[in-house]
């Protein structure tokens, strides 16, 4: 794979979790990081294993720290040649009828806006970079319908439709967007899920969590690195025709129950 060292990243929610494992593969690969998080809580970990990179703390559906983000990330990095957008919330785990309006605006604040919000602050830099690269978190509930979670599918299938939009938008520009669906990613926030999901339908955690990996054809879980590995791919001189796509990485999940 051809990767060029000192391609500039910025990654989103890249505290903790996938957003994490693609700043650990794309800082092995050379690459110059910037990282926001809503949450300071993980950075004296995360500044110990990689203390070259930038971070700066921003709730992406906040337009003033957004601007606030990308005023650092002009000064840390200089420009941009990679946007990393994988901010992202599970939202509530409910029927319908029992989702209140604030959590549904909130997770399509976060979930929506919040990609926007970066996206149209980066392109510019994109631009003065001469291109790059935009990989969007999805889900494969932005391919697949996902009852009680319905706020959560919602924000996904909008991922994927910005997504196929941007990309025939910039391509002139030599901007390339892709969007990333996940499945079930072994980690803390499926554990929350699964036991939200076993608690509404009154099952045990275990008979659920068996349900969830019956869900793709191979059976288990996949590993948030096997998502940043997709990430450094597609962002890799390897991957520069692939544009427009909403690529899973899930083990070929068939359902969402």
């Amino acid at each position: 794979m051809k990767f060029q060292k000192g391609t500039r990243v910025l990654v989103t929610a890249g505290a903790s979790g996938i957003g994490r494992s693609i700043v650990e593969t794309f800082y092995n690969q050379g690459a110059a990081v910037h990282v926001c998080d809503i949450s300071d809580n993980h950075l004296p970990a995360l500044l110990k294993d990689f203390p070259e990179i930038g971070f700066t703390q921003t709730d992406v559906s906040v337009p003033m720290e957004v601007d606030q983000l990308f005023e650092e990330v002009r000064t840390n990095l200089k420009g941009l040649d990679v946007l990393i957008n994988n901010v992202g919330i599970a939202g509530p785990t409910a029927r319908v009828e029992n989702v209140s309006p604030e959590e549904w605006s909130r997770t399509l604040e976060v979930n929506v806006t919040g990609h926007f919000l970066c996206v149209r602050q980066a392109v510019p830099l994109l631009r003065e970079a001469g291109g790059g690269s935009i990989i969007n978190l999805s889900s494969v509930a932005g391919r697949l319908g996902y009852p009680m979670r319905t706020p959560y599918a919602a924000s996904k299938w909008a991922i994927v439709g910005f997504t196929q939009s941007l990309a025939m938008e910039l391509g002139h520009q030599k901007i390339r967007v892709n969007a990333l669906l996940p499945g079930t990613v072994e980690g803390e926030r499926i554990h929350s899920v699964i036991q939200a999901r076993a608690k509404i339908s009154g099952t045990s955690f275990e008979d659920m969590e068996e349900k969830v990996l019956q869900q793709s054809s191979l059976h288990r879980m996949v590993s948030a690195s096997e998502i940043a590995d997709m990430a450094l791919f597609l962002c890799s001189e390897t991957g520069r025709s692939i544009s427009g796509q909403a690529i899973s990485v899930c083990g070929n999940v068939e359902r969402l129950v």
